[in-house]
């Protein structure tokens, strides 16, 4: 377990090193960077016992070729004595990437494997066995991947099928007694083409090995009902901020799900705020399912600090009947934390889970979801434009780089968070207007700027790059979550969600 986690933490940070080169890189040196990644994950995980699972899976597609040919040849058994993979990893020399309209990742990768492989077969005929040494074993081969169906939870897909895309070429030596067997005339191009065809019979496309990773089923939960949450108020929150009272608000998730948090709106300088805001969630597995619920207060510059948090299990909840919930905000979840028996507040909410009947699901609804109606007070024929500035990439100054974005829509000025010292910045910082008409001719500017951390007074401030979206295509669609090439700068890209609530 111990290595598993290991291998996972390590397995992140490589990803995003070799990520980062791979798409700065020329197609010739992609096929480089992924046959050192493949190296590195093979190199560490060859020790672990979860490859042999591939080593099984040899053993089942040849126990069954060996089984059909043994009988023409007059011999009792072939049985496989040791199978090890070796240390040797494969090496690519090209790919061919698929885009398909289907929930699926096809590839088609040009590898060559010439490992060194444990492998001893024991041949029994006419009552006498034979230990043969598999030597020099080297494989050519262009398989067709397909890694389908595509899913929101790790490892992100739920099958994986194999096809040859031509019959493979495979090289290798048989020792008996000290002997190369393969040198006897005529043997080797006999081995070579009964291999061939016989692994063509069984794989050639469009044949394919399918292997199960996850069950699709459990995977890709279908909704089952949906969870109506009205934030309605809290009582007695602590003060956090030095000067004045906090400015709380409320973020609210299902476990098991990849969504965004929803939010309410913030309340500036108050303890005891009065919200009334509904949202609308999914639910999928109510045994399993719970409502998280934090509570922080916002700050201007820097991260919001965190005043209390709860979780309500959806197992608790009764179908189909409303119910009013005053909870008590701790400091985490953990039972036997003594800081959890100091008063944080109450927050006061009404949920109602609404199950679906059979002919009651529609098929739109996770994305219907992921837009929550506008809090009351909107105006009428208004609504409020919700702007989530989630990350860039590839952004770099001349002078320094410690990025943070200003959004300037209808004379009003947003900026997000300062990152220090990154090209590839993350700030997930959500910002809302409300308006009293659809924006549907307004454009919102966004502009990424760097400011030095010291004192400086030379280039104190710099632009990193900047792009104006129309937002037509927001109140059109209700929401958009998109990757923007910024002006001015070379490959920077930043990544923007924006949703359109109206009341209705």
């Amino acid at each position: 377990m111990l290595r598993i986690l290991k291998f996972v933490l390590w397995s992140r940070k490589t990803q995003k090193l070799c990520s980062g080169c791979f798409q700065r890189s020329p197609c010739g040196s992609k096929i480089q960077i992924l046959t050192v990644y493949v190296i590195l994950c093979y190199d560490f995980l060859f020790p672990f016992p979860g490859i042999s699972a591939i080593c099984t899976t040899a053993k089942t597609i040849a126990k069954p070729i060996i089984a059909e040919q043994i009988p023409k040849y007059k011999i009792q058994s072939v049985e496989f004595e040791t199978l090890t993979l070796g240390t040797l990893p494969p090496t690519f020399q090209g790919m061919k990437v698929y885009v398909t309209d289907e929930k699926e990742l096809i590839m088609e990768p040009s590898f060559k494997w010439a490992g060194n492989p444990n492998i001893t077969i024991a041949v029994k005929a006419f009552g006498l066995k034979a230990t043969v040494q598999v030597v020099d074993l080297q494989v050519f081969a262009v398989p067709r991947i397909t890694l389908k169906p595509l899913l929101g939870v790790f490892p992100c897909f739920a099958n994986i099928y194999v096809s040859l895309m031509d019959k493979p070429h495979v090289d290798f030596g048989l020792k008996l007694l000290g002997g190369d067997v393969m040198a006897i005339p005529g043997l080797y191009r006999f081995v070579q083409e009964l291999i061939k065809d016989q692994v063509a019979n069984m794989y050639l496309w469009p044949k394919a090995l399918e292997v199960q990773i996850m069950d699709p089923t459990q995977a890709m939960k279908k909704p089952v009902g949906i969870l109506d949450v009205k934030v309605l108020r809290a009582m007695k929150l602590k003060k956090k901020d030095l000067l004045g009272k906090s400015d709380p608000y409320v973020k609210l998730k299902l476990t098991e799900e990849k969504l965004t948090a929803k939010k309410t709106t913030v309340k500036h300088s108050n303890l005891n705020p009065e919200w009334n805001e509904e949202f609308n969630f999914v639910v999928k597995d109510p045994n399993t399912q719970a409502l998280e619920i934090n509570v922080y207060d916002w700050e201007q510059v820097g991260t919001h600090d965190k005043m209390g948090m709860n979780v309500v299990p959806l197992k608790d909840l009764t179908p189909d009947e409303p119910k009013v919930l005053t909870i008590d905000l701790l400091k985490n979840m953990n039972p036997n934390d003594p800081q959890n028996e100091k008063s944080r507040g109450q927050l006061v909410m009404e949920v109602f889970y609404k199950p679906f009947k059979e002919d009651e699901i529609p098929n739109d609804i996770e994305d219907s979801s992921m837009v929550q109606k506008a809090p009351e007070g909107t105006p009428a024929g208004g609504g409020l434009l919700v702007v989530i500035v989630r990350e860039a990439e590839e952004i770099e100054g001349k002078y320094h780089t410690n990025p943070h974005v200003r959004l300037l829509f209808r004379g009003e000025e947003r900026k997000t968070k300062r990152v220090k010292k990154s090209r590839d910045p993350r700030w997930e910082d959500e910002f809302q207007f409300m308006v009293d008409e659809p924006p549907t001719n307004d454009k919102i500017h966004v502009e990424v700027f760097s400011t030095t951390s010291g004192m400086g007074l030379l280039h104190p401030k710099e632009s990193l790059g900047y792009v104006t979206i129309s937002l037509a295509d927001v109140v059109n669609n209700r929401r958009i979550n998109e990757k923007y090439h910024l002006i001015d700068s070379k490959n920077g890209r930043i990544q923007i969600e924006m949703q359109w609530r109206t009341s209705s």
